[in-house]
């Protein structure tokens, strides 16, 4: 056997299946476009609140800084099995857009409503808001279909985005308020905006998604539970500990101390939530390469893939070698099938070992099945390196 992929297998008895698809998936598409396109033209009328081009180019610019570093974050946590982009970009869109403006609707009316001052609103009204309109999008999607997360980690992710949409959008009107300046502070125009983006986006760009994180982790943990009331009870706990997290964060600058005490605390304690969460995330994410073997080691015992495959199918360095493999001795298109054929079976050897570890998981069978059929597709066309030393004995 000179090739991994000499011996093709195939689940026996298995027909064909097409992929499973949502109904309504182009509607959805085009909604969140349309809202997209409605979230560019408000942001920019938002910057234009700075009063003059230098202003609004300003609030723009400092709100874009973040974002390469913060989407590099989740796309790493991402990088094994990467969720749908669609479903990525429109947790962006709903936290910059949709979340937004629900957030604005409800603070007005409840500052008009309850006579709240600035200090009340910021502490009690905008958490009251903020949270829930962002943790919408991942209760929508969990209703709408549980298989688009089905962990932690895609809650994490998921949480994530929805809060950089969010701080994106929120960002261009704070630097366009401090641009403008105002009684209580001294500062204004470049300078203004430039403190408060040192602020906000130097040494603050995952406050939002941390407060969401914890929703986000709540829903990945809900997924797995087979009682609706234990679902229930998770998501609730998890979105008053985004409301409290906010708060806190809100309220120590309200309410706190005149010399910054209170801010100060309030951001150490953050600090170390944020390295507890990122720690969390790195192991999970470690995780997922013993499961992925796992899984893919039992898949090979039943016979539906060579276990040559396994160790570029896993992997991230033996996964990059195989699409470098087949790029340089059989061409681009060759590629693209290793790469397609990687996806499949990533996704196919998590959701298999779900099942097996006795989680609910919606049409989880039937799931596999397609993507075995989907690689089984692939198989003519596949083109992996030579088997490793250590499984040369298998072939």
């Amino acid at each position: 056997m000179t090739e991994a992929t000499a011996a093709p297998f195939r689940p026996a008895s298995t027909p064909a299946r097409q992929p499973i698809r949502q109904k309504g998936r182009t509607a959805l598409i085009v909604l969140f476009a349309l809202v997209a396109i409605a979230g560019v033209v408000g942001g920019v009328v938002l910057s234009l609140s700075a009063g003059d081009s230098e202003g609004a180019g300003l609030s723009i610019f400092y709100a874009m800084i973040p974002l390469p570093f913060l989407w590099f974050c989740f796309w790493w946590l991402d990088r094994y099995e990467p969720e749908p982009l669609r479903y990525k970009l429109a947790a962006f869109v709903w936290g910059g857009v949709v979340a937004v403006a629900i957030a604005l609707a409800l603070e007005v009316w409840a500052q008009n409503a309850f006579d709240l001052s600035d200090e009340a609103a910021a502490s009690f009204a905008a958490p009251l808001a903020e949270e829930p309109a962002k943790c919408l999008f991942l209760l929508l999607t969990f209703v709408r279909s549980r298989r688009v997360i089905d962990g932690v980690l895609d809650g994490l992710i998921y949480a994530g985005i929805v809060g950089i949409g969010f701080a994106f959008v929120e960002n261009i009107g704070y630097y366009a308020s401090s641009y403008i300046g105002s009684p209580d502070i001294a500062l204004a125009g470049s300078e203004g905006a430039t403190t408060t983006f040192v602020v906000r986006g130097v040494f603050s760009p995952f406050a939002h998604p941390l407060f969401t994180a914890a929703f986000g982790i709540a829903i990945g943990l809900a997924v797995g539970r087979r009682s609706k009331i234990v679902r229930v009870l998770i998501c609730t706990i998890g979105l008053a500990l985004s409301i409290a997290l906010h708060g806190l964060w809100n309220g120590s600058l309200s309410y706190g101390p005149s010399n910054g005490l209170g801010f100060v605390l309030a951001y150490l304690a953050m600090a170390a939530l944020l390295v507890v969460l990122a720690t969390i995330a790195i192991i999970v994410r470690v995780r997922q390469v013993r499961v992925l073997e796992r899984s893919l080691s039992y898949v090979a015992d039943r016979g539906w893939i060579h276990p040559a495959e396994i160790p570029y199918l896993s992997r991230f360095g033996y996964r990059k070698a195989a699409r470098r493999y087949a790029r340089d001795n059989h061409g681009k298109q060759a590629a693209k099938v290793v790469t397609r054929y990687q996806r499949l079976a990533t996704e196919m050897a998590f959701l298999h070992d779900s099942l097996m570890s006795g989680h609910s998981r919606p049409q989880g069978v039937e799931r596999t099945y397609a993507l075995l059929d989907s690689m089984y597709a692939l198989r003519p066309d596949l083109r992996l390196p030579p088997a490793l030393h250590r499984y040369a004995r298998h072939s």
